[in-house]
């Protein structure tokens, strides 16, 4: 005979969308700038649009990935946004440490996790970053970028092609300064005697008195991305990322998952994590017909 749940032990109601937003809103947990279009009936979701198609209401959700054997060891269902989505990979990579005792040596991703504090957060975790470096100082105006200027490690200044310096302070302040900008950057500043008449100032700075240059407080793990993306490593591992662009189009050709049926973020996070069961369990199947794969080549499908 089924015994009926004591009082203490009756199931907590699920918050609805509306309670779940504004328990995000609470914990600062959303976006910083404002959506364009707030869904009436599902406020969590983001307003997003696909390349050359319509804009959709849309939660994103990021897989981590054993590339070796395609094996989904985490996810996590956020808003459609780079900064939500390079944080749940800091969460993913904790949780998988603490349930499994694993810790990546390199992470395999696109340029939306090249950001500056998350490069800087894999060197500092010993995890090699096998991802492009999200760069936009490279002008497209015919004057020089950034990259046309030498670093002085030791003097901590910038050198211009004519040999003169760029500095983060031209005098000493009697409070010590950190320079540090709410960006993460340091400026460095050029000499207004030296850029006024320097010959190559219509190429450097045509539109202002001086050349200033946005230096990242991460900038020696950029360095260190750039370095490694010259590597036959990281060759292989932009090949490998191909098995993970394959578990995404499995989710939406095969398993149809490209409309969701449950609203809120808990709503998606639970519709992932079915069909992440279900890829896993399609793929360890295949694992033990024809064996894991060797010398790097992966088992058919």
């Amino acid at each position: 005979m089924r015994q009926k749940p004591t009082a203490g032990s009756a199931p907590q109601p699920k918050p609805t969308t509306i309670d779940e937003y504004l328990q995000a809103l609470d914990a600062n947990e959303l976006s910083i700038t404002s959506p364009k279009k707030l869904s009436l009936t599902d406020p969590m979701a983001s307003w997003t649009a696909a390349t050359h198609g319509p804009a959709f209401y849309a939660y994103a959700t990021n897989y981590l990935i054993d590339v070796e054997h395609g094996i989904i060891l985490d996810l996590a269902a956020t808003q459609v946004s780079r900064t939500a989505e390079t944080a749940s990979v800091m969460q993913m990579i904790e949780r998988i440490q603490q349930q499994y005792g694993l810790k990546p040596l390199r992470l395999i991703g696109d340029t939306g996790y090249g950001t500056a504090p998350m490069l800087g957060w894999m060197v500092e975790q010993g995890i090699e970053p096998h991802v492009p470096v999200w760069d936009r100082t490279q002008r497209e105006d015919g004057t020089l970028s950034s990259s046309e200027f030498s670093w002085d490690e030791q003097a901590n200044e910038y050198r211009c092609p004519q040999g003169k310096p760029l500095r983060r302070q031209w005098r000493t302040f009697k409070i010590e300064r950190t320079h540090v900008t709410q960006a993460g950057t340091i400026i460095y500043r050029s000499s207004k005697q030296d850029c006024a008449d320097c010959p190559m100032k219509p190429r450097c700075c045509p539109n202002t008195p001086i050349r200033k240059i946005a230096r990242s407080v991460h900038e020696a793990a950029r360095e260190i991305a750039r370095q490694l993306a010259t590597t036959e490593a990281y060759a292989r591992s932009r090949c490998e990322r191909k098995k993970v662009e394959m578990l995404f189009a499995h989710l939406k050709t095969i398993l149809r998952l490209d409309r969701l049926r449950l609203r809120g973020l808990s709503g998606a996070s639970d519709e992932f994590t079915l069909a992440a069961a279900v890829q896993n369990l399609r793929r360890l199947a295949m694992l033990a017909i024809h064996g894991p794969p060797v010398q790097g080549i992966s088992a058919p499908a």
